[in-house]
This record gives structure tokens, C-alpha cells and sequence, in this order.
């Protein structure tokens, strides 16, 4: 099991710098002119949301999970909410990327509180529930602590309408998955569960039923957009389309468009969990600026 939870972690970083070069475009049809199939890592495009990044680097999502990653190696595997969000602080109080909207009034929200419970912005963007793989490694045989560790953790920044439900299922799916069940089993369990945001609850239920159907097709009718009601059914889709082939997954995901990262990190995270490291292309690793970083700080973690 800790194989294939280092996959975990491991693939969902991959899948963010992989998205780099094309994050935030929403025109497929641009996609495909202008870089043809997106199997490669990429320097972010021209004009883009990026700019300050180099090719094989993270988006802001990525640099956030491997700042949890690096505070759970420091923490010997347990998550302390007020020292990461310390460390979160400095990390945008000076950072080199792009700062969204979250993360704006996440620092602002700081300045007036010393209170990691009250620092999270309205927003709902899957991103802040999609840098949580270092979590479920950490706390991959304890559920309960597992599902506080993941409340916590968002809640620093995100607090919006179904970012928790949505952050839990990722956390519950990946730690069934790790336990040996299949991709449809862990999503049902995890759906089990409940869903407190109505429409969330119906889009996943709807993400786990559908066939023959393109990723293209269905990450446009459920949303191209960062908002975790979109975001997350179209990567469980997209896991389930390709249950068997995490590059081919990723590579779908990456060609559907919009806030692909994100998908994407969630995506990496699930097939992870499922194949194991032998389903992340060497390639990719190699070509992350910060693999032998995260190789390091994983071999640090029990």
C-alpha cells in the first residue's frame, strides 16, 4: 500500500506540472493548434497565467501541495493547521506565480486574525481541495484523522458551498482505493458518505454512471471551470474513462481545456492510488525541477 501511496502523491504532481502548459485555456480547438497532442511537459504558454514559471515547474496549486508536503515531513506525518498556515503565509507573501482570487483574500483574511478557522475565503475552486494528496499519504490507515486533516487543511483557504464534501471524497475515494477497492467501488463508498451541497452530490452520482462518452465532451457539460461542482465529476469521469492508463487520463485531461490542474491533481491522485508508480511515464518525473525534493521528503515520512 505505501507504493502505490507514494504513486499517489507522485502522480498528482505530475499532472500538475503537466497541465502548465496549457493551464487556463478554455478553447480545446487552441489547444490542439497551437501545441497538437499534450504529452510532454511544456513551458507555460505565451500570454498565460504563468509567466514566471519554467517548464517542469508547478502551477500555484502544485506549490502549494509540495509546501504540505514539506510541512508534514517536518512534522513527522502530522498536520499542525497553525504552523502551515504560517508557512503558507510566507510562502504568497512574497511568491513567485500566480496569485488567485482565493489566495488573495485568504492573505487579507489573515492580517485580521490570528485564527487559522477564520482565513478561508468564500471561494469553492477545486484547487484547494485538489493539493491534498500529501494528507491522505500521511494519514492513509487512520480515516478519522485523515478526514479532520483535510477539513483543516482547506479551511485555511477555501470555505465556499461544497469544497469540504468535495475535499472528503477525494480523501475517503483515494483511501478506499489504497485498501484495495476498485475505482466505482471507493466513489460509491465514498458517496455513502453523503454530500451535503445538493448539486454536487448529483453531479458525482451522475460522473460515475455515464459511458461512451469522450472526457472533451463530458468536462464541458459538467464545466471547464475552477469551481469544485464542475471540476471535480469531470475528473472522476476522466479516471474512470481511463481506468487502466494514467498517462492517457492526464493527457485527457489536459486537452479538455480550463482549470485542467486542478482536474488534474485529482486525477493523478485516484489513478495513483490505483496503479501504482509503474502508471506515472518516467519522463514526467524526471522532468519535474522538484521530483528528487518530493522523493526525499516522502522517504522522511513513516
Amino acid at each position: 500500500m505505501k507504493s502505490n501511496a507514494k504513486a499517489m502523491v507522485l502522480a498528482s504532481f505530475a499532472a500538475d506540472t503537466l497541465s502548465l502548459g496549457a493551464h487556463w485555456i478554455y478553447d480545446t480547438g487552441q489547444i490542439s493548434r497551437n501545441f497538437g497532442e499534450i504529452r510532454d511537459l511544456l513551458p507555460p504558454h505565451r500570454g498565460g497565467y504563468h509567466p514566471t514559471k519554467q517548464k517542469g515547474e508547478f502551477t500555484h496549486y502544485g506549490d502549494q501541495s509540495f509546501l504540505l508536503l514539506k510541512h508534514l515531513a517536518g512534522h513527522r506525518g502530522r498536520f499542525n493547521s497553525t504552523d502551515f498556515a504560517r508557512d503558507w503565509q510566507l510562502l504568497f507573501s512574497n511568491y513567485r506565480g500566480y496569485t488567485d482570487q482565493a489566495t488573495k483574500t485568504t492573505l487579507k483574511n489573515m492580517e485580521s486574525s490570528d485564527s487559522p478557522e477564520s482565513f478561508g475565503s468564500p471561494s469553492n475552486d477545486l484547487g484547494g481541495a485538489a493539493r491534498i494528496a500529501p494528507l491522505i499519504y500521511c494519514y492513509r490507515d487512520d480515516m478519522d484523522k485523515l478526514v479532520q486533516a483535510v477539513k483543516d487543511q482547506t479551511a485555511i483557504t477555501h470555505t465556499g458551498s461544497g469544497i469540504f464534501d468535495g475535499a472528503l471524497f477525494i480523501a475517503r475515494s483515494c483511501h478506499f482505493i489504497l485498501h484495495g477497492a476498485t475505482l466505482h467501488e471507493a466513489f460509491t463508498q465514498a458517496l455513502d458518505y453523503g454530500i451535503g451541497d445538493v448539486d454536487l452530490e448529483l453531479r458525482l452520482s451522475s460522473s460515475i454512471v455515464l459511458e461512451d462518452r469522450s472526457v472533451d465532451e463530458v468536462v464541458k457539460e459538467f464545466g471547464q471551470m475552477c469551481s469544485v461542482n464542475a471540476a471535480l465529476p469531470g475528473a472522476v469521469f476522466t479516471a474512470l474513462h481511463s481506468p487502466y492508463n494514467l498517462e492517457e487520463a492526464l493527457v485527457e485531461t489536459v486537452m479538455a481545456g480550463g482549470d485542467s490542474a486542478a482536474r488534474g491533481m485529482v486525477v493523478g491522485m485516484i489513478l495513483g492510488a490505483h496503479l501504482g508508480e509503474r502508471g506515472i511515464p518516467e519522463r514526467w518525473l524526471r522532468g519535474m525541477v522538484k521530483y528528487r525534493e518530493i522523493e526525499e521528503a516522502l522517504d522522511e515520512l513513516p
